[in-house]
């Protein structure tokens, strides 16, 4: 399968799910930010790759605002050079706006992310060359107040079938990028990889993530990473 197949399929899984309190309202990027979800595609995703980094799901500043996973909007628009119309969910939450490109709040893990990739490679052409970047799941959840609420913390009778959903697509894309080293970024990441990728002839690693919410994360994300990659064998 191609990635706009293997996305398709992930998007038909996922449509017919309902979520219950204490999430109020589900964004799909996948759906409402095709454009440059396939962009990103066409551009980066072209297999193999030798590393793929796979994080929990979108931030409401970043994938959801760019369909870019860690897609913060100055990143995607300025290194990555992907700008593409942007719709909105079908149901928006007032605190919680999809602006597309024209968002001017930045995603703190993405501008880690992404920055430390173009401090270190110069160029997204010499980082996706050896790299590709995706999400677990592509669905923001959020609270009445706004908040996010992250899928792990979904009741078994939710959670179960968007798992089998998201396990599906994501041992697709593993077959399809056959990577040498799977990294989950962050715990939940890393667990979702292990389970998926048996019986695959992939190695599984994990990375700190990048949220502020992550006091690791706070000292020196980009100096820590580093340090795991080369554990890992990787000298970036």
């Amino acid at each position: 399968m191609t990635l706009s197949e293997i996305t398709a399929a992930l998007v038909a899984d996922l449509k017919p799910l309902r979520f219950g309190a204490p999430v109020t309202h589900v964004y799909n990027p996948l759906e409402y930010a095709r454009a440059p979800w396939e962009a990103y595609l066409e551009r980066f995703g072209a297999a193999p790759r030798e590393f793929l980094w796979l994080g929990m799901n979108p931030g409401p500043w970043g994938m959801a605002q760019t369909g870019v996973p860690f897609g913060e909007v100055e990143h995607v628009r300025t290194w990555m050079k992907i700008e593409a119309p942007v719709a909105k969910p079908r149901k928006e939450h007032p605190k919680r706006p999809v602006e597309g490109f024209a968002c001017a709040r930045s995603e703190v893990s993405g501008r880690r992310l992404w920055g430390w990739a173009r401090e270190r490679f110069g160029s997204p052409e010499r980082f996706f060359e050896r790299f590709f970047v995706a999400n677990y799941c592509p669905l923001v959840f959020m609270e009445a107040s706004g908040r996010n609420f992250t899928p792990d913390k979904l009741p078994a009778q939710e959670r179960e079938p968007l798992e089998a959903a998201c396990d599906r697509a994501l041992r697709r894309t593993l077959e399809y990028f056959r990577p040498r080293i799977a990294f989950g970024v962050g715990g939940f990441a890393a667990e979702r990889l292990k389970r998926v990728a048996e019986g695959l002839d992939v190695e599984i690693g994990q990375l700190l993530h990048p949220s502020p919410a992550n006091p690791h994360a706070n000292r020196d994300w980009a100096g820590t990473i580093e340090k795991q990659l080369r554990a890992s064998g990787i000298e970036p």
